[in-house]
């Protein structure tokens, strides 16, 4: 199915009947990574997925966005939508954007899996590479621009490596947020489930954020990493039916 919001046209899809549940998928994937955890709890849940903007089948925005306007696009969704008081699941970048949107509206439930939001811990290691480039960008950016996005390309991660050009900024402003001053204002009961080996988004950032959510609980996965809810969906299942059956 398709719609249109904020002049995007995105590709979303329903499933089950009962009390809404909204996934937000994680930067490079799309609503398809979800395919088992929505059929399974389309058994009990009305499920609503979307491809965010830049993703699957959904259009780019066009001009980089940060995570103010993707949750403002997701608000608009759930409206269009008619979608009242949802348990919202983020994976991830979704995660960031259900922290925006829970911090903001009415939020029945929130899980956020492996989520980013949280600024990371750096290296001096890290540093030094991020002051090296910025260096490599002054002097090739004046001399030879194609030569920098060559190197960009190279340097870059793999998300960035594979991103349009619009996409790449995006990736930028998104990673470059810390969402931790609004954790304190979300009100929904919130459930963190993380891979015990997540290395992108590493468990002390799941503690920053047990810590400062005011109803939180923390259900840690042995043996998965990033993508916990793919590596281990049997347990991932269990863990998020128990939480949304605790209705409040």
């Amino acid at each position: 199915m398709y719609t249109t919001i904020h002049n995007i046209r995105l590709h979303y899809d329903v499933m089950g009947s009962g009390s809404r549940v909204l996934i937000l998928h994680g930067w490079g994937s799309d609503l398809g990574s979800f395919a088992a955890a929505r059929q399974h709890l389309a058994k009990k849940y009305c499920v609503y997925a979307l491809d965010l903007p830049g993703f699957g089948e959904s259009q780019e925005p066009e001009s980089p966005w940060g995570t103010t306007e993707y949750a403002a696009l997701v608000e608009s969704f759930i409206s269009e939508m008619g979608i009242e008081n949802p348990a919202i699941i983020g994976h991830s970048f979704g995660g960031r954007l259900a922290i925006r949107l829970a911090a903001k509206m009415s939020v029945r439930k929130l899980i956020l899996v492996d989520s980013a939001g949280v600024k990371p811990r750096r290296s001096l290691n890290y540093y030094l590479k991020v002051y090296s480039y910025k260096l490599m960008k002054n002097v090739l950016g004046r001399l030879y621009p194609p030569l920098l996005e060559k190197m960009r390309g190279r340097a870059g991660s793999e998300d960035y490596r594979n991103a349009s050009p619009i996409m790449r900024q995006t990736l930028v402003k998104v990673v470059n947020e810390d969402l931790t001053p609004l954790l304190s204002g979300i009100k929904a009961p919130t459930l963190l489930v993380w891979g015990e080996n997540d290395l992108d988004t590493p468990l002390y950032q799941a503690k920053v954020m047990e810590a400062q959510i005011p109803d939180c609980g923390l259900a840690l996965i042995k043996g998965a990493g990033h993508f916990s809810y793919l590596e281990r969906p049997g347990e991932f299942q269990i863990i998020v039916d128990y939480f949304l059956k605790m209705e409040t």
